[in-house]
């Protein structure tokens, strides 16, 4: 009974982690539960808060450095720690002074390190939500030919039922049967295929959102706003310009080159040496009792000079220079070839008849009837299921294909032009 009772409860947990929800969606929703939930802007994030910390660091002077000697032992007196007259206590209090203007030069880095994690975090923003809003049209277009597939598989299984009844009778021919099922095992294994590709996306899209394995996103999207979708809405120029203004790699490729400026010039700096000053007392150790003095001491720059470091940091600048020039003419080009993108693929979805697929799905009813009544041959029944099928699928890769296109001139120009 024991055992009994144990099996339930384990296969009740199996039950319950399998059990899938289906979650319907809008694209707003989604947008915000990725930005309140999703793990690696929160890393993110951290970084900054981390990037900001060194400010402090960098504004704070170095400590002043306190040093006191007792004698040990006087081989005189053979006695530990002398006191009194017998006794020798030095002491010295240093500070270092930063000369070149190092302080400063090291908040300005601190500073510009700030704006380059802020800008990878929006560059991380823009490339994750790229990705959300693609995998979200990607899975409804999907779904939709899924449903194509469910349908013709339906209808497929229930003529091979219908044959089944029929066996041995004469009515139906072998070969008729074994065409019919040879097409239902198709339509099945692609179908397969098709399911397998969607929850590959699902997957990506659960972790972009964070939500649990067993949820199963269903996007509801707003096919009048697609459909107002139109590429002539903003010229190229208007649309580089924005690119120029707020993508973020090529913010990061000039805060790059900042950086390296600023450290060029901070290398220069170290190669000044620093300034020491020093306060000394010597109770007895020195021509008078209980000596105070002063002192100043300053690195000889003889051998090093920094030259090494100067001279990457200089090599660095010439790097993130051609670097941003190399980001500026990917980004004109990206969103010249994003636009055209979008009339090709405007052009392409304009030209379907919006009655098509309505009536295609009419005309496979039809046929359906028609070959039960055996009006018409299996071939010409199996060939427009194909057709049905293929067509609609067609249909379907066209219309995310138009929908990614404007998703893609948002990506490139870092703008939401289109949303």
């Amino acid at each position: 009974m024991i055992i009994f009772v144990a099996y339930f409860f384990i296969q009740s947990a199996i039950n319950a982690q399998t059990t899938v929800d289906t979650v319907r969606m809008r694209l707003p929703e989604a947008e915000k539960i990725f930005i309140d939930s999703n793990l690696q802007l929160l890393a993110q994030k951290y970084n900054v808060d981390a990037q900001k910390a060194l400010i402090i660091q960098a504004r704070l002077w170095p400590n002043p450095n306190l040093g006191v000697s007792h004698g040990l032992y006087s081989g005189t007196l053979k006695q530990f720690f002398p006191t009194g007259a017998n006794d020798e206590t030095t002491a010295t209090l240093s500070q270092l002074i930063l000369l070149a203007g190092k302080r400063n030069k090291q908040i300005k880095l601190a500073e510009a390190n700030v704006t380059l994690s802020e800008y990878q975090f929006f560059d991380l923003l823009r490339t994750l939500k790229y990705t959300l809003r693609t995998d979200f049209f990607n899975i409804y277009y999907l779904q939709q030919s899924a449903k194509v597939y469910d349908t013709e598989i339906k209808a497929l299984q229930q003529i091979v039922d219908a044959f089944a009844q029929q066996e041995g009778k004469g009515y139906i021919s072998e070969k008729e049967v074994v065409r019919i099922k040879a097409q239902l095992y198709s339509f099945q294994s692609e179908y397969n295929d098709l399911i397998n590709q969607i929850n590959d996306v699902q997957s990506e899209l659960k972790l972009i959102l964070q939500l649990k394995p067993n949820k199963y996103i269903a996007p509801d999207i707003d096919a009048t706003n697609i459909s107002n979708l139109d590429p002539n809405k903003y010229s190229l120029n208007t649309l580089v310009d924005s690119a120029y203004k707020n993508r973020t790699d090529l913010q990061i490729a000039r805060t790059n080159t900042t950086i390296n400026k600023l450290n060029y010039n901070y290398q220069k700096a170290l190669a000044v040496p620093d300034l020491t000053l020093s306060l000394g007392y010597d109770e007895q150790g020195s021509f008078l009792a209980n000596f105070l003095g002063i002192g100043a001491s300053i690195d000889l720059p003889l051998f090093n000079r920094n030259q090494g470091n100067i001279k990457s940091a200089k090599a660095m600048i010439e790097f993130s220079n051609i670097n941003e020039k190399s980001t500026m003419a990917t980004v004109e080009e990206n969103v010249n070839r994003s636009l055209q993108k979008a009339f090709t693929q405007n052009k392409m979805a304009q030209s379907i008849d919006n009655k098509f697929a309505t009536d295609f799905e009419r005309l496979m009813h039809e046929m359906l009837i028609n070959y039960q009544k055996r009006n018409i041959s299996i071939l010409e029944f199996l060939d427009f299921y194909d057709s049905y099928k293929q067509n609609i699928l067609q249909i379907n890769s066209i219309q995310f294909n138009r929908v990614s296109a404007f998703e893609d001139i948002n990506y490139y120009t870092g703008t939401n032009f289109f949303n």
